[in-house]
């Protein structure tokens, strides 16, 4: 077979916020699946995750793209705008742009693009309709962009009913917990063609989904967003990638 190489570019997402470890650092899907897909294969893949949370749509095609190719990657994966439709003013057409010029680019490179969609927390949030609705918009137009693309790799999270209950979230209600990740896992390694482990679709329901009353939520999460969006700060100001510095090498267990 031939080697594997995985990068990811994204935000929160894709950087596993909402699945923290033990000792404070957060895995989520992506790191699931490079762990998952070296399993399945029996051999060693390679894997960088340059996602940073906060991120909007085109800052991360602007900083993250071209370090990926860079790489000489055979798989990239891309999600993005969820941070940008909840800005109201922000063009759907506008994100959607984007999904186009990373296909573009991994086109002229000769990778293998793995588009994700983000899961769907409307249900649990404020503005829930709206958010509904822009999600809807930008999952149609982002499809719509690759329709004739059968040689696109799609893990579509955004239409996954089971996967907006509360049970698959933490407890900011805009990051999946680490069922959540798992499911997400789950559905990219399907649509690699490679082997789920087992659960993974379905994990036991974990402690921290235990919603928050209105109060305390407001207080602990939905105000230090807003308090960010009125200063024009992100909550990845500063970071860097986890995995930025190169390959890192996944070997089966």
């Amino acid at each position: 077979m031939a080697a594997v190489r995985f990068v990811t570019i994204g935000d929160s997402f894709t950087e596993g916020v909402g699945d923290e470890l033990p000792d404070g650092r957060v895995r989520g899907w992506a790191d699931l699946t490079a762990q998952g897909w070296a399993d399945s294969r029996g051999e060693a893949i390679q894997y960088a995750n340059l996602a940073i949370r906060g991120k909007l749509v085109w800052p991360i095609v602007a900083q993250q793209l071209e370090p990926a190719l860079a790489l000489k990657p055979t798989h990239l994966s891309f999600n993005g705008g969820g941070n940008d439709m909840l800005r109201p003013r922000t063009s759907i057409a506008h994100i959607a742009d984007a999904f186009s010029q990373v296909l573009r680019r991994c086109d002229e490179e000769g990778v293998t693009l793995i588009l994700l969609s983000g899961a769907n927390p409307s249900a649990q949030l404020p503005m829930g309709r709206l958010i509904q609705r822009r999600g809807d918009e930008m999952s149609a137009a982002v499809v719509s962009r690759v329709a004739e693309r059968d040689d696109v790799i799609r893990a579509l999270n955004w239409p996954d009913a089971e996967l907006s209950d509360p049970s698959f979230w933490s407890q900011d209600r805009l990051h999946m917990n680490s069922r959540g990740h798992h499911r997400v896992a789950a559905r990219v390694l399907e649509a690699l063609g490679e082997r789920v482990p087992d659960g993974w679709w379905s994990m036991p329901m974990l402690p921290d989904a235990v919603r928050l009353a209105q109060r305390e939520y407001m207080r602990a999460h939905l105000g230090p967003w807003v308090r960010r969006r009125l200063t024009g700060t992100s909550s990845g100001d500063g970071r860097s990638p986890k995995f930025g510095g190169g390959w890192t090498e996944i070997s089966p267990r």
